[in-house]
């Protein structure tokens, strides 16, 4: 086991770590993956706290935490910024990206031999990250995000190297309509031979929205076929909003 993985382990104490898995081990996963065949999308209800939503939003503001910072605008890549977390993670932050990830490979592995893509992950995510450190992915890739008035994300794909994780999870930290305005979790579907379909998903604070990296199966009357997937964020109206991200690959 590499240095970071084993930081990342230790970054999440067994009480703090088993709270979390005991509710996400309590959602309805068969459902979520019902959701995620249908829709391309799913949420995971309320699973951080407040109290955890703001000690995560506050802890931006802290340069030790994180391993780089993104100004989207220098980029192109909408307006508002962001920070990738440095290993070892915030025990919160590990503890979702441990207990998330089994359920979430079932359904990467299903999709997979759908579309005929030979990749299968293992069961545990620590495994799965000893692959990417082997192949040179080795930077944490968990990230805050910050938004203000005016600010954006544009529909983009969260790929860091060879080794992609299929899906994600995006966490909402500040409050809709108390905190600020606008600012939706926008999804876009690229069809073939059709016309792109978007979806807009509502989330409270806490929530997650688990959705696809880059692609996902969708069955056609022809077969299975594969439809491309990006996403962003609407333009912020008023406020603050903070978003805590969750990719189970490491980048190089």
């Amino acid at each position: 086991m590499t240095r970071l993985l084993a930081a990342e382990r230790q970054s999440a104490p067994p009480a703090a770590a088993g709270a979390l898995t005991a509710q996400i081990a309590a959602i309805d996963w068969a459902g979520i993956a019902a959701q995620l065949d249908t829709h391309g999308c799913a949420t995971t209800g309320r699973l951080l706290t407040p109290q955890q939503c703001a000690a995560l939003a506050a802890s931006y503001a802290s340069d030790a935490l994180f391993r780089s910072r993104v100004v989207m605008a220098r980029h192109g890549f909408g307006r508002g910024e962001y920070k990738y977390f440095a290993y070892p993670l915030p025990e919160v932050v590990a503890a979702l990206r441990a207990a998330l990830y089994p359920p979430l490979a079932d359904v990467a592995n299903r999709w997979n031999d759908a579309l005929g893509i030979g990749v299968r992950f293992p069961g545990e995510h620590a495994a799965y990250l000893a692959r990417c450190h082997k192949a040179g992915q080795s930077k944490p890739t968990p990230l805050l995000l910050a938004y203000g008035v005016g600010d954006y994300n544009c529909l983009h794909q969260d790929i860091y190297g060879e080794h992609v994780f299929p899906l994600q999870v995006a966490f909402l930290l500040s409050r809709p309509s108390e905190d600020f305005a606008g600012g939706e979790f926008v999804l876009t579907e690229q069809r073939p031979r059709m016309q792109s379909r978007a979806e807009v998903v509502p989330l409270v604070q806490g929530e997650g929205v688990i959705f696809p990296v880059h692609h996902r199966p969708v069955q056609g009357t022809r077969g299975t076929y594969r439809v491309n997937m990006r996403h962003g964020v609407s333009r912020l109206r008023s406020g603050r909003r903070h978003t805590l991200g969750i990719i189970f690959h490491d980048g190089a």
